[in-house]
């Protein structure tokens, strides 16, 4: 357990717990999907508003001793990770990183970043990986963020993870050439793939187009050893 100032953050201990984490989900994504044994097989991390005794942000985490496991992820399922196949230690797929729409505060955030580097230390994980969504479907609405996240952010060739998705918008390719607004670009990218980025985070070179989720999806990826150091000194000390 972790708190500080009028937040706290734990993991899931009961059926209640779940539950509440699933309401979470069900309020900040169009589409929930029917599946209570990747449920089972995660831990749920929750960041709870003491004053109103309400649930504020949520996500599930994976563990996997190694890049051979990677298929069971969640992330398998609309990425070709095989590449990640090979990764020779301990990884933590986050998954549903989701925020109440009433809570705002940049604590939040602070909070369940300084719980996952807690779980990723006690765990000896050295990648981080999840995805990162964008709402709609429109990626016309996104070209200079993603043009930014072509521009610097690709992930390595050796972990870059394939097409497997029926619907993709291929924008390395597409937008090579595109000169992005930076200014317009950040402030349409979503807060969790800032946070990635941040820590040296890496992305595929394609979005899923999620139409049952209302949602257009980058495979991220942080590999923690270079992670920056200011950020890791920072991460330690919201863990404490």
């Amino acid at each position: 357990m972790l708190v500080r100032g009028r937040y706290r953050a734990r993991l899931a201990e009961s059926a209640a717990d779940l539950d509440a984490c699933r309401r979470l989900r069900s309020l900040c994504f169009r589409a929930q999907e029917d599946d209570a044994a990747f449920d089972a097989a995660c831990r749920h991390l929750m960041v709870e508003d003491l004053r109103g005794e309400r649930l504020v942000a949520g996500c599930r985490l994976l563990l996997l001793p190694d890049g051979r496991q990677i298929g069971r992820s969640y992330a398998a399922r609309s990425y070709d990770l095989s590449a990640l196949a090979g990764f020779d230690r301990p990884m933590v797929e986050v998954g549903r990183f989701c925020v109440h729409p009433e809570a705002g505060h940049p604590d939040v955030l602070r909070i369940a970043w300084g719980a996952v580097t807690r779980i990723v230390e006690a765990e000896g994980a050295e990648m981080l990986f999840g995805c990162s969504s964008f709402p709609g479907t429109d990626s016309s609405a996104y070209l200079d963020a993603f043009a930014m996240l072509g521009e610097r952010h690709l992930a390595p060739r050796r972990w870059g993870p394939g097409v497997k998705a029926p619907h993709v918008f291929r924008f390395a390719e597409t937008l090579r050439r595109r000169e992005p607004d930076r200014r317009q670009g950040l402030r349409r990218m979503p807060p969790l793939l800032k946070s990635y980025l941040a820590m040296g985070g890496w992305v595929s070179d394609h979005a899923v187009v999620d139409h049952e989720m209302d949602t257009l999806h980058v495979f991220t990826g942080v590999e923690i050893g270079a992670i920056p150091p200011a950020r890791v000194k920072a991460l330690r000390a919201v863990a404490g």
